[in-house]
């Protein structure tokens, strides 16, 4: 920080953020936000390559690949270029807001081997597009108030909740054993493991309860006989994420406004974590440094399909990281990201996660996508819900997004285009809750000051002048 002396001139120090620790504390830091945010960015190439059905190499090499986007995108955020990055210590890496809509294109392409191509085209479109309404975006940031935000992340959390639970009843739908005591047995076992050690850990045991429990749980499934490790067998000791190996990206419309709306909820999300992470660093996040986030976030995810990546954003879990080591120096994220570039250069490294059971995965899920909903829900605390309108929005929001995955055959009379955008809930409670939001606290209507619960909140400007 800068500090003014006697004589009027300025002694210059370096802000906690701009802090270089010694190497040995820069090295273990930055693998305990690998740890943090590990189980998080692996689990959506999982679930996006199970839906497809990878052979356990081609799922080794996609989740390689998202590690190595996600320490590019790292850099971008952390180190920064020109008008690029936040420059604070953010992780980035694959937001789960793009797993169901990836999904849902998966389920609606007819030749499987179709699909990441389509998925590829329409990340790179979202993502060249958000980094162009980036510094526009950053104006537009009181049409997103906590209602909307706090909406969107619990449904997020919501929509991922169904494919925990079908991790847990086992790997094959078709199998006979599909659902059996042992399967389901080893999801519970794997889950109490992760709450015993949530509950009775402290510091960076805890932080990594999740991946213990992955661990864990995996070997206590091994004389169950479900534990396969040939994929580690399988994988080279070095690669790299060969450009375009599941072959040339492939533009349509639908997919593509599909992930424009997730971007939009990925730019929200990051905003917000902009904000919140501003003010523990006490580096506030202005306008400026929102829209070179943005642009991060962006450019990382249009770049991350040309290594076989996803859109990525930033992680909210490493904020918490953050706040309770005290440690706020970005280039302490930025070794995290070295160590993520690292893993996706080595295919076994990556591969040791093809290796956990599915029940195994299902049983941690429930804890990593429960989190997420409640998280979304602790926004939603802070939307001020003791006002009609607000409870309104988040209700028919909320029913709106949920509709895909308690009657999935809902939209089966419109054409398979428009299901692609209506079978993700993400995308139809993103919409709902703007458009909502703009209905019920912008159109046509002046509201006191007393109704602006939240500083990003609609109307603050009206109040204002009030």
């Amino acid at each position: 920080m800068s500090a003014q002396r006697a004589d009027g001139i300025r002694s210059v120090d370096t802000h906690p953020v701009d802090e270089k620790l010694p190497a040995l504390k820069m090295a273990t830091t930055g693998l305990q936000h690998v740890a943090a945010m590990y189980a998080g960015v692996v689990a959506p190439p999982l679930i996006v390559g199970a839906a497809i059905g990878l052979s356990g190499t081609e799922l080794t090499f996609l989740t390689g690949a998202c590690l190595f986007t996600a320490g590019l995108a790292t850099f971008l955020q952390t180190l920064g270029i020109w008008k690029i990055g936040a420059r604070l210590p953010f992780v980035n890496g694959v937001t789960f807001a793009g797993v169901a809509p990836m999904t849902a294109i998966v389920a609606s392409t007819d030749d499987k081997s179709d699909a990441l191509p389509i998925i590829f085209g329409a990340v790179i479109v979202a993502g060249l597009l958000g980094f162009l309404a980036a510094p526009f975006f950053s104006k537009a940031v009181r049409f997103f108030p906590p209602v909307v935000t706090g909406t969107v992340i619990t449904l997020i959390g919501v929509s991922l909740l169904p494919v925990a639970f079908g991790w847990a009843q086992g790997p094959n739908p078709g199998a006979d054993d599909y659902g059996s005591t042992t399967y389901l047995g080893l999801a519970g076992a794997t889950l109490a493991i992760v709450l015993v050690l949530r509950r009775f850990t402290r510091g960076f045991v805890k932080q990594i309860a999740v991946l213990l429990g992955l661990v864990i749980g995996t070997l206590v499934a091994i004389p169950f006989g479900v534990t396969d490790f040939s994929p580690v067998g399988d994988a080279d000791v070095i690669g790299f994420p060969t450009p375009f190996h599941f072959g040339a990206p492939q533009f349509q419309v639908a997919a593509i406004v599909s992930m424009i709306v997730v971007m939009v909820v990925s730019m929200t999300e990051s905003t917000a974590d902009m904000l919140a992470l501003g003010e523990i660093v006490d580096r506030p996040a202005d306008e400026k440094t929102i829209a070179a986030g943005l642009r991060a976030d962006t450019l990382g995810s249009a770049i991350s399909p040309l290594f076989n990546g996803f859109m990525c954003s930033a992680f909210a879990q490493n904020i918490g990281l953050v706040a309770m080591t005290k440690i706020r120096s970005r280039y302490v994220v930025a070794t995290g990201g070295a160590f993520l570039v690292l893993m996706g250069l080595c295919p076994m490294a990556a591969s040791l996660i093809a290796v956990v059971p599915r029940p195994v995965l299902g049983g941690a899920g429930v804890v990593l996508f429960g989190s997420v909903a409640a998280s979304g829900i602790q926004t939603l605390v802070r939307a001020g819900l003791d006002k009609d309108n607000n409870v309104l929005i988040v209700a028919v929001s909320l029913a709106v997004g949920i509709i895909p995955i308690t009657a999935p055959e809902f939209y089966h009379a419109f054409p398979e285009t428009a299901k692609i955008v209506l079978d993700s809930g993400i995308s139809t409670g993103c919409v709902a809750a703007v458009l909502l939001n703009l209905v019920f606290n912008h159109l046509g209507r002046q509201r006191d000051a007393q109704d602006v619960t939240h500083p990003m909140e609609a109307g603050e400007e009206i109040a204002a002048a009030h």
